[in-house]
């Protein structure tokens, strides 16, 4: 036999049956059976290994952020600082065991495909039938389909009786597919959906009956396809990690610059080696913000316990932060943006086109009462209490008549069938005999090219008259109008006869009686999103299996799309080469019948033009593109396993709008996450200026190693975790999405954190400067006494946190001035500011822990130069925002 890249769909039923090697009367011997379950394994989705937890773990360690927070582990545990290093221990283990519980609870999307598999098939072998584990299944097995069976393995078909099998978990195809095993096809490239002679692992049997040969089983199927891109894909790093890793990187070097740099100084200034040491530790554990990632890490968690509340739940914790710089939803169609359920929208008789909507049930014609109740006898649906079952047009056919308030149950018994003629492929139309308590009728349904070939008659105004071409014409019309709008048409006749009217002669002599056109129609909240999304530079994508009219009405109706040029077709996609389709990718808005392979494809490229893409999906077929993504958003309530474990984002009440609330929230979360390492990195770099400018002139250290342990791990880190749990900014939709290389530097932040860093610095230097000036000393002077490096110390200390904790109001918002927005609105910021004043005092009150820190207990004058000098950042980070806003 050939391998897996046979194109069997391409071969007629006798071709399958002798290279299989196989009699369709009698299947496979159990001895041929044994063999190639020998040669094939077994018929199962194979699992990758998990990881062990200790692996995770350790992958969890392996960040340059968690590298520096090691190094400053075993410095200040060198240093004899205990208590902190214990707390920037349990940061790190706070930080690894989130990232382990993310990673256990993601990559279940292989279990979930592997419970898809069906458990048992019924196969013919050695002229009889049985049924056996689908595991047991080899290429060659004769299977036998029947109504409600899922496929066990990829079938070639051989035998088709009116079967129809639902493919829209693998295809996107939200109507069951009618299948013919006497099809074949030339064309290699037939897209999955049009395979109309073979069926798929993983699909349903919804009418009708069949049997065909196993062509694939495992991992060779199309399903094991999927299987197998989303176990070989490698998780890519969401935007914010990548600038977390480079943000720790450079801080390492920095800190590592400084204290060779500073340990040079301090040799040439001939300071003694303890001395020295301790300064060049005392600036590296300045340079770097300690609590950064947990910081991070919390702000996220409330950002996602928020998220909870508004229906998006997120299974990854740094996709919040994606989520606000996407720029392009790609979303599929089916079940998505549309409802997955057929409805009935238009109908139409000689009396006219007229909108379901429309029509007013008191004064309903009778050409359009007799069709609807001809279309509710000519049915085999069921529909009680919102509970369905059947072919989903039939449903809607259903629901079309409670739309016209007709009483379908009294209709079903006052007309009881007594024949029928069922449903052909080749005649495209179903009859029914149907005897009233006053005559018999006949009604014929199905597509209006089979039934204007024995409808010689016309229903007209109430009266039946023979048919013209003219009226053929008209309907012709109707039907070409509702196909452009992405219906799909039924029409129906009817005759009235005799109770023994025989199957052969039900469909001659018919009285043409009217069109419906159905669709599967939009959600109703959809448009409104997608508008707010645009507002926002926000691109919506639709990719879906559907036919392109089909695709191009929605994407029309929803303002997705405006011209058929931007839509493409899967089979034209392969047409193109690889770099043609780059160029022209961002040209399209609506990708027509796409397998997984495809949607994979098109994510990638948008991505390699600097996109940051969101896919949204809920079906098998779109677990490897909802892993490629830099976010995948699958559906809560409508969504398969798969789909749910390969996301990053799922929505629970399977809203597309909710997806628009998500990214506003995650727009906030950024900006809150900013504002802490602004925040942070502007304190940081206060504290190196202080300490590189002071050294450098051969001052004595103006802070020593416990105080600026004490500043980075509590009363920096309280107003740093305040900023991030600040309120939503209400216009962040109204800017446009982060560029993919944008830093948190980008837009002028990094002149906050120069200029705030900088004059923290000056303010600090002037006065510890002070602190020697008002007992008659000078910085430059020698053998200066204790008590007053002390005092220099202790004003430094209070000027520095009070400038900091006051600066962090000011960058509640870095655009508008305090008088533009509630500056006191952030309870959590006044209370860190307070509490951060507070531990001071307790600093400076208690007598051991001043004498600890080595303070110095301040009087009047310099209380009154901390909070004087303290004011001063935080007023001239509010003039300059005036002076900006002013010059715009």
């Amino acid at each position: 036999m050939e391998t897996n890249k046979t194109k069997y769909f391409t071969k007629s039923v006798a071709e399958i049956l002798k290279e299989f090697g196989i009699e369709s009367s009698s299947g496979l011997s159990q001895e041929q059976a044994q063999n190639r379950i020998k040669e094939f394994g077994p018929n199962r989705l194979q699992a990758k290994k998990k990881k062990p937890i200790y692996k995770i773990v350790l992958s969890q360690l392996q960040d340059w952020l968690i590298y520096v927070l090691f190094a400053a582990v075993i410095i200040t545990f060198f240093m004899g600082e205990y208590i902190d290093s214990v707390i920037i221990t349990l940061v790190i283990l706070i930080n690894a065991g989130i990232g382990t519980f993310q990673e256990v609870k993601a990559g279940k999307a292989i279990a979930a495909l592997l419970k898809m598999s069906s458990p048992k098939a019924l196969v013919k072998r050695n002229g009889q039938t049985k049924e056996i584990e689908s595991s047991e299944l080899v290429p060659g097995d004769l299977v036998i389909l029947e109504a409600g069976r899922v496929i066990p393995a990829d079938l070639r078909l051989i035998e088709t009786i009116n079967l129809q099998i639902e493919e829209s978990s693998l295809t996107g195809e939200s109507l069951p597919v009618e299948k013919n095993a006497e099809e074949s096809f030339i064309d290699p490239k037939v897209p999955l959906a049009e395979m109309v002679n073979m069926c798929f692992m993983s699909t349903v049997v919804t009418a009708g009956r069949g049997s065909g040969v196993v062509v694939e089983t495992g991992m060779n199927t199309e399903v094991g396809k999927i299987a197998d891109l989303l176990d070989t894909h490698v998780d890519q790093k969401t935007p914010l990690e990548k600038k977390l890793t480079e943000l720790g990187k450079t801080l390492g070097k920095v800190a590592v610059a400084i204290c060779i740099v500073i340990f040079g100084i301090s040799w040439i200034q001939g300071r003694d080696l303890a001395e020295m040491f301790l300064i060049s530790v005392s600036l590296a554990v300045a340079s770097i913000p300690e609590g950064l990632a947990a910081i991070v890490a919390v702000v996220l968690s409330i950002g996602v316990t928020a998220m909870s509340k508004k229906n998006a739940i997120i299974r990854k914790l740094p996709a919040v932060e994606t989520l606000g710089s996407v720029n392009i939803i790609c979303s599929d169609k089916t079940g998505t943006l549309t409802l997955n359920k057929m409805t009935v929208t238009e109908v139409y008789t000689l009396d006219g086109v007229a909108s379901l909507d429309d029509i007013k049930i008191n004064s309903i014609s009778k050409s359009v009462q007799m069709l609807a109740e001809g279309m509710i006898l000519c049915s085999d649906a069921t529909l009680e209490n919102e509970e369905a079952t059947g072919d989903p047009t039939e449903i809607a056919l259903l629901m079309m008549g409670d739309t016209l308030e007709i009483d379908r149950n009294n209709l079903v018994q006052k007309n009881q069938r007594i024949g029928e003629k069922p449903f052909d492929s080749d005649r495209k139309m179903m009859s029914v005999l149907i005897k009233s308590e006053t005559d018999c009728k006949v009604f014929t349904k199905g597509a209006l090219g089979s039934l204007r070939t024995v409808a010689d008659f016309i229903l007209d105004k109430g009266e039946v008259r023979p048919i013209t071409a003219e009226d053929q014409q008209h309907f012709s019309e109707a039907a070409r109008k509702m196909s452009n709008n992405a219906l799909r048409t039924l029409a129906l006749a009817y005759k009235i006869t005799d109770s023994d009217t025989s199957s052969d002669q039900m469909e001659e002599g018919l009285v043409l009686l009217g069109l419906v056109g159905m669709i599967d129609p939009p959600r109703e909240e959809v448009k409104p999103a997608i508008q707010l999304a645009k507002k926002a530079g926000i691109k919506t994508i639709i990719i879906t299996g559907d036919h392109k009219n089909t695709a191009f009405a929605i994407a029309k109706n929803l303002e997705v799309a405006d011209k058929m040029e931007q839509v493409i077709t899967g089979p034209e996609l392969d047409d193109l080469s690889e770099k043609q389709f780059l160029e022209n990718v961002e040209n399209y808005r609506v990708f027509a019948r796409v397998s997984p392979q495809h949607k994979v494809q098109i994510v990638k490229a948008l991505q390699s033009k600097g996109n940051i893409v969101s896919m949204t999906g809920d079906g098998v077929n779109d677990g490897p593109s909802l892993t490629v993504a830099d976010i995948g958003v699958a559906m809560g309530i409508t969504g398969t396993d798969v789909a749910k474990n390969a996301a990053d984002m799922i929505l629970t009440d399977d809203n597309f709008s909710t997806i628009v609330v998500a990214i506003e929230q995650g727009r906030n979360i950024f900006n809150n996450i900013k504002k802490s390492v602004i925040f942070l990195l502007t304190c940081n770099l206060g504290e190196v200026f202080v300490m590189f400018v002071t050294l450098s002139l051969g001052w004595p250290a103006p802070l020593i190693a416990t105080q600026l342990l004490w500043i980075n791990l509590l009363t920096d880190s309280l107003p740093a975790i305040a900023l991030g749990m600040d309120g939503d900014d209400a216009e962040v939709m109204k800017e446009k999405p982060r560029k993919a290389g944008d830093s948190f530097f980008s837009h002028g932040a990094g002149i906050h954190v120069v200029l705030g860093g900088i004059l923290i610095g000056v303010i600090t230097i002037v006065a510890f400067w002070y602190g020697f000036y008002e007992l008659g000393y000078s910085p430059f002077d020698k053998d200066v006494p204790e008590e007053v490096i002390k005092n220099g110390r202790t004003l430094a200390f209070l000027v520095l946190v009070c400038s900091q904790l006051f600066y962090s109001l000011g960058l509640r918002n870095l655009k508008k001035p305090f008088y533009q927005f509630k500056i006191f609105s952030n309870k959590f910021l006044n209370g860190a500011i307070l509490l951060g004043l507070f531990l001071q005092l307790i600093l400076l009150f208690i007598p051991i822990l001043r004498n600890a820190f080595k303070l110095h207990m301040p009087d009047l004058n310099g209380w009154l130069m901390a909070l004087g000098l303290g004011i001063l950042p935080l007023a001239a980070l509010e003039i300059y925002k005036i002076y900006s806003m002013k010059r715009k």
